[in-house]
């Protein structure tokens, strides 16, 4: 196939045999863990979990990425569409409240048949923001809840990053996109669980914390209470290149003065829905274990 999946409009001939393009993956799918995950905001996972199948590869591949094995290692299991739905149906029979697809937009056309018909939990599509409007439309009536990162308004450091000058244009566009599908976001009275709506999720980076208030304004101004959610994380820790010391600026844990700044600002701000983190989230023990779990047959 020729991809043009992602905002990269790279064209790559991807083939089942070969990865190619700026996601290095093959025509088809690759999935690297599918477990049931207890670290999302709560109204995701709540009490047993979300259903979270990890894809392998990434048309972000942000330098500081935490699952670096697979987003840039391409660590991963190729399977057929058959089994990813058999996958989703041993998820929600192990008690997930939903099935998440995390990082999938690569490999799209091989998803969509999965999801046919649709499951009997909410589907939820956790991706970095970085999405084409047209592609998401084809999620349409497919996924109920969506999770996309927010991560930049400044055009330098979305590339010095992510490689993605006009990472804030394009991640705007996509989550008012979301937001047409979904509408406001709907709770389950009983259970607390999010049946449908938009998170929008921004981890602060070390010394950027005039970007991330640049960021709840944005969200702010875009959306009255009661429509989205939004998520303040301070789970960063440097992973990948960041680590390796190649992105010294980025290269140390968020400093508690930095948080507290812009968790100040959040609460100052017209936002009234969503979550912030405690500190003990910045740990690489909530990083999962890319291990193949879950993705052969039992």
């Amino acid at each position: 196939m020729t991809c043009t999946l992602c905002p990269r409009l790279c064209a790559a001939e991807r083939t089942p045999a070969r990865g190619d393009g700026y996601c290095r993956m093959p025509a088809g799918l690759r999935v690297a863990r599918a477990a049931l995950h207890q670290w999302e905001e709560p109204p995701i996972s709540g009490t047993r979990g979300a259903g979270a199948v990890f894809f392998s590869g990434c048309t972000l591949r942000c330098c500081y990425c935490q699952n670096g094995r697979i987003s840039a290692g391409g660590q991963g299991k190729d399977i057929t569409p058959r089994r990813l739905r058999e996958i989703f149906d041993e998820l929600i029979a192990q008690g997930a409240h939903n099935i998440e697809l995390v990082t999938a937009t690569h490999f799209l056309p091989w998803i969509l048949p999965a999801l046919e018909p649709r499951l009997p939990v909410p589907v939820v599509y956790n991706c970095g923001g970085y999405e084409k409007v047209e592609t998401l439309r084809q999620l349409e009536g497919k996924v109920q809840i969506y999770l996309p990162d927010l991560k930049y308004v400044s055009e330098e450091a979305a590339w010095r990053y992510s490689h993605a000058r006009n990472y804030f244009a394009v991640a705007t566009a996509a989550i008012r996109e979301m937001f047409r599908q979904t509408g406001p976001y709907e709770m389950d009275e009983t259970t607390g669980l999010l049946k449908k709506g938009v998170i929008i999720r921004h981890m602060i980076l070390p010394g950027m914390t005039e970007d991330s208030k640049r960021i709840i304004d944005w969200v702010a101004e875009n959306f009255a209470p009661g429509q989205v959610l939004f998520s303040l994380m301070r789970q960063y820790v440097p992973c990948g290149q960041a680590k390796e010391g190649k992105y010294p600026e980025i290269g140390r844990p968020l400093a508690e003065e930095e948080y507290q700044e812009v968790e100040d600002y959040l609460f100052q701000s017209p936002i009234e829905d969503g979550f912030v983190q405690e500190a003990g989230s910045a740990d690489s023990q909530f990083i999962p274990p890319f291990d193949g779990t879950g993705i052969k047959k039992v």
